[in-house]
């Protein structure tokens, strides 16, 4: 800023030096026209401003130098033109005459900030005022859909279905008649209710008014410093909500940290405890494995005892065995081919013994058959 004023003031000044901009370098150009827009910003900012309070200190004044809006440009722009010719003292003393003070400054903006509240709560009375209507014309306008509903549903259930004559598949007169007289009749008992209660809103509202007509009369009214006193109050009673629900918004983010890290130990948990009851069912089978071992071994050692107590009774009668001579060998085997040729014609004998007697068997059974008939014809012979 300090640069920006230098040339600016170097610019404006006489003619007779050169252009103090050709020294300068890009990155300096670049700084001055930043600074020079920041300011007219600023500037820009703090006329908006100004024009506001001046339209609502004076607005009469301002609708009278309406037509001729065009006029303090042209004002400005020749003065600008003739400013260049004349002395700095003469252009900072006008400066300082037509420029406000800090302090005067601080009063616009700190009543203008004060108007812009009012206008931002007015604006949320308004809003919240045409919500509440909003909400109550929704929720009358539900109450009607129920009740519509609850209407149709009782038509139908009542007129549509219940009251059809079954031999002429029509609906009875009377009935209809006597639905509507039902319906007009909860109606006016309805319209009386709502006729009662608003008398009686009425009568609160008349008290409510008489209270504070009385309260104003002795002087309980609230003046500009009690409502001082209770926005004061309210500003500190919302920092100090504020504050709580900082400190509640921390507990709550410690609240998530922790339980992510308790959901983190659970689930570390759950893995253990798997892991836990799969190495105890592998333990008990591994344990029942060695049982079973165990007992397959000890009936291994003794089978292995039986065996070998066996194989040295073999080995035993292999050291006791005596080869017998060939002559009685061949004896031998001669004897047991004929006690197996004779087996054999033994076993033929029996199976032609058993034909015959099956024979012996059929023919005894055809005697015993014809016996019997004729013991029957004997019989009725007689």
């Amino acid at each position: 800023m300090a640069d920006s004023e230098s040339v600016l003031s170097t610019t404006t000044g006489t003619d007779q030096h050169e252009d103090p901009l050709a020294d300068l370098t890009d990155e300096q150009l670049y700084q001055i026209v930043e600074d020079t827009i920041h300011t007219n910003e600023v500037i820009r900012s703090e006329t908006e401003m100004f024009e506001k309070f001046f339209r609502r200190v004076e607005p009469k004044e301002t609708n009278s130098f309406q037509p001729n809006a065009k006029a303090p440009v042209v004002h400005v722009q020749e003065m600008h033109n003739r400013g260049r010719k004349r002395s700095k003292s003469r252009g900072s003393a006008i400066d300082k005459l037509l420029r406000l003070t800090a302090e005067q400054k601080c009063d616009i903006a700190q009543r203008e900030l004060e108007e812009l509240r009012d206008e931002i709560d007015k604006l949320k009375d308004e809003s919240e005022r045409i919500l509440d209507n909003y909400r109550a014309g929704l929720e009358e306008a539900e109450l009607r859909i129920t009740e519509i509903k609850k209407a149709t549903y009782e038509f139908d259930r009542d007129i549509c279905k219940g009251s059809i004559n079954p031999r002429t598949g029509k609906v009875v007169a009377e009935k209809v008649i006597r639905y509507f007289e039902d319906k007009l009749k909860w109606r006016d008992t309805l319209i009386e209710k709502l006729r009662l209660k608003n008398s009686t809103l009425k009568v609160q509202k008349k008290k409510l008014q008489l209270q504070l007509k009385q309260k104003e009369e002795m002087g309980e009214v609230l003046h500009e410093v009690d409502f001082n006193q209770l926005k004061i109050e309210n500003q500190q009673y919302l920092e100090k909500i504020d504050e709580k629900n900082q400190e509640l918004l921390r507990l709550k983010l410690m609240a998530g940290n922790t339980l992510q890290v308790l959901n983190l130990y659970k689930k570390k948990l759950h893995t253990l405890t798997a892991d836990a009851e799969r190495l105890q069912t592998e333990i008990a089978s591994r344990e029942e494995m060695l049982l079973k071992f165990a007992a397959e071994t000890v009936t291994v050692e003794e089978e292995r005892l039986a065996a070998e107590k066996k194989n040295c009774q073999l080995r035993q009668r292999f050291a006791d065995y005596k080869v017998p001579d060939v002559q009685e060998y061949v004896e031998k085997k001669a004897n047991l081919i004929e006690l197996q040729k004779v087996v054999k014609s033994w076993e033929r004998k029996v199976e032609i013994a058993q034909m015959a007697l099956k024979t012996h068997k059929k023919y005894w059974k055809q005697i015993w058959n014809q016996s019997q008939q004729q013991n029957v014809w004997m019989q009725d012979t007689k």
